[in-house]
């Protein structure tokens, strides 16, 4: 079984476990979706304009006796209502927890369609979880500033 597919399932039944109460989780954030629209950066292509947005969410759990960490990212690109967006799902050692892009891409797993549904299943989820049971997820959301190098 590949590696991404092993996942999917793997979070397909984490989805279902944190439904029924019994994982609790440690998620940390830090996105610009929140920040001033002046702070943000803004790209050109084929003559639209872009604001970018990035966000990075680490998903820690214990799941059947082993320690498990994800790190998703989502890039957005936003002009009026056209949206684009980019995910990347990383599986990196448990010691590498930065939200550094070129640190995580050596442990990029494949985000298939389906792949990147259940990564925000279980945001969802998570979220959902956490208003009603606090202290099952440790949570930690924080701004991030985003800086595009031209040329």
């Amino acid at each position: 079984m590949k590696k991404e597919e092993g996942l999917l399932h793997q979070l397909t039944e984490m989805v279902k476990e944190t439904k029924a109460g019994k994982l609790h989780w440690d998620v940390r954030c830090q996105t610009t979706e929140y920040n001033d629209p002046e702070r943000k950066p803004v790209v050109e292509e084929n003559g639209t304009l872009w604001t970018v947005d990035e966000c990075y969410v680490s998903y820690y759990c214990e799941y059947k006796g082993k320690e498990f960490l994800m790190i998703s990212y989502e890039m957005l690109h936003t002009a009026g209502p056209k949206i684009q967006t980019t995910n990347l799902i990383f599986l990196p050692p448990l010691g590498i927890r930065i939200f550094d892009i070129n640190m995580l891409l050596p442990y990029a797993v494949e985000a298939s369609q389906m792949l990147v549904y259940e990564v925000h299943m279980l945001w969802m989820t998570l979220l959902e979880a956490y208003k009603k049971n606090p202290e099952m997820i440790a949570f930690d959301a924080e701004e991030r500033e985003l800086k595009i190098e031209e040329g």
